[in-house]
């Protein structure tokens, strides 16, 4: 860790533009946690609005069709992770003309793409309204799938190219920018309108209007500073691996999207909108979590690419670290405190039970893996080991829906959140071990202390914590007692880790001196 400090001030470094790779990555954590936070807040104001306003089918439909549309991802098949790994060379050597090929290549292939989803779209408005839920007709629940996939088709059609180009070149934050002023314009137009008492469809094509207001301008932005050929005449594909990152995509989809498909057509819209509300609060901290990553993969990767693999081993134990640490911390806290939340973001509404304590934990257990996997999966990607790693992300892909199948009908939402933990275990051990052998020579029992760790601060600070009350079913009793709870864990986590991780400890304490006093 005292490397790592001298790694961040040297002179040397300093003058070899470490400094400008600083602020990137300052200014993306930033941006990236506000815009999660942000996305937190707004993510709960909106559907509680429609839950009171509709009531949990309506909210059920409504996450039930947006997770059918995300099933058009799939043909992404992987290559916006690919792209944005091709891209860091050519943009660390300031090669124009490649970034132009890479960038033409993509955007044909996402337009493409784009028009599918319309004719998806359409197939979904014929077929979905006679297979699910038969409470709404079938003009209700067609045009709601009409108004819901137009911010969909606008991000593929102009968005989601640029994003990849700002995300590789790490500025990241300019997106994430722009995506915080839409969801705030968002959440005050759609809260006026719900409680004007408007129509639900209404609501929804209102949020996709605004919502497209992101890839637009992300396309002025890289039109106006940067230089691309758009008219390059392509000799050859650009994207060597363009079809090497298909399994990691379909396992990133299924982790994400298959319980609510799952839930959908084996269970009852109900266990979808009770689904979706434990979502709204995990998704929530998970997508905060790692908000904190946003420039880990570009930084590594520029690393990987002008092969400084010294400074790369030094950045690499300290992202682990961080990373398990606060996984450990944050996700410990939400799986002790989502139950009494959800009690109190649900009083009053009595349609569905929303109560699922074993529910909770496992699905905050599956999440928590997939941000303990976190520094093994951005190395993965960084170095572009797609082939390579594609036996790991198929057999995960497998396990959960083979087991969320095979146990929702016994035990409904608990079935699908075995599904998943099981294949994030799978996945983070998998990853951990090929990451320490092929990639980056990091010893395996590093990794096996630091999830020994891990495991310790969890048994000790959930007995310490577990049985501290809810006083009233209020968010002001609810603050109070993650207050508490977090003061617990905060503590021992601290204690735990500064036993075991002495150096890493002192040596983040001295840096966050150094930054205040810096500042003062």
């Amino acid at each position: 860790m005292k490397k790592l400090l001298n790694f961040s001030i040297d002179s040397h470094a300093r003058r070899g533009g470490y400094v400008t790779r600083e602020k990137k990555l300052m200014f993306n954590t930033i941006a990236s946690l506000t815009c999660q936070v942000v996305t937190l807040i707004c993510g709960f104001i909106l559907p509680r609005l429609i839950l009171s306003s509709y009531g949990s089918e309506v909210n059920g439909l409504v996450n039930s069709i947006s997770q059918f549309l995300g099933v058009i991802t799939l043909l992404d098949l992987g290559v916006g992770a690919v792209v944005q790994s091709t891209l860091y060379k050519p943009l660390a050597e300031k090669d124009h003309k490649k970034i132009s090929e890479i960038y033409v290549s993509a955007r044909k292939f996402f337009t493409r793409l784009a028009l599918i989803l319309l004719a998806y779209a359409v197939v979904i408005m014929v077929v979905y309204p006679l297979i699910v839920n038969k409470n709404f007709d079938y003009g209700y629940t067609s045009l709601l799938i009409a108004v819901i996939s137009i911010s969909s088709f606008g991000q593929y059609f102009f968005g989601i190219v640029n994003s990849l180009l700002l995300s590789a070149d790490q500025k990241g934050y300019i997106q994430y920018t722009v995506q915080i002023i839409t969801l705030i314009l968002n959440t005050a137009a759609c809260s006026v309108l719900i409680l004007a008492g408007c129509s639900i469809h209404i609501v929804k094509l209102t949020t996709s209007v605004i919502f497209l207001i992101r890839p637009l301008f992300l396309d002025w932005y890289v039109n106006k500073y940067y230089e691309i050929d758009r008219t390059i005449v392509l000799t050859e594909e650009p994207i060597k691996q363009k079809w090497n990152g298909m399994a990691q995509h379909f396992a990133a989809y299924v982790l994400s999207g298959t319980d609510n498909i799952v839930l959908t057509f084996l269970s009852t819209l109900a266990n979808v909108s009770i689904y979706s509300v434990y979502n709204i609060v995990i998704s929530g901290v998970k997508n905060s979590f790692l908000s904190l990553t946003g420039g880990f993969q570009s930084l590594i990767g520029e690393m990987l690419a002008k092969k400084e693999f010294d400074k790369l081993r030094i950045f690499f134990g300290y992202v682990e670290w961080i990373l398990h640490t606060g996984t450990t911390l944050i996700f410990g806290c939400t799986g002790v405190l989502i139950v009494s939340f959800v009690q109190v973001y649900t009083n009053g509404i009595h349609d569905a039970d929303y109560i699922q304590p074993l529910f909770a934990v496992l699905i905050t257990a599956a999440n928590a893996g997939h941000c303990l996997r976190l520094p093994y999966n951005i190395l993965i990607l960084a170095a572009g080991h797609y082939k390579q790693t594609q036996s790991n992300y198929i057999t995960a892909m497998l396990l959960n829906i083979v087991i969320s199948i095979a146990t929702v009908r016994l035990w409904g939402l608990v079935g699908v959140a075995i599904g998943t933990l099981v294949a994030m275990a799978y996945q983070t051990v998998w990853m951990a071990w090929y990451d320490s052998k092929n990639i980056i020579n990091w010893p395996f029992k590093k990794i096996l202390k630091q999830f020994a760790v891990d495991f310790a601060t969890v048994v000790m600070a959930s007995l310490a914590s577990f049985k501290i009350p809810l006083l009233s079913v209020t968010y002001l009793s609810w603050f109070i007692r993650a207050v508490e709870v977090f003061a617990i864990w905060f503590c021992i986590t601290l204690a735990i880790n500064y036993v075991f991780y002495k150096e890493s400890i002192t040596a983040l304490l001295h840096r966050v001196k150094r930054k205040v006093m810096k500042e003062g």
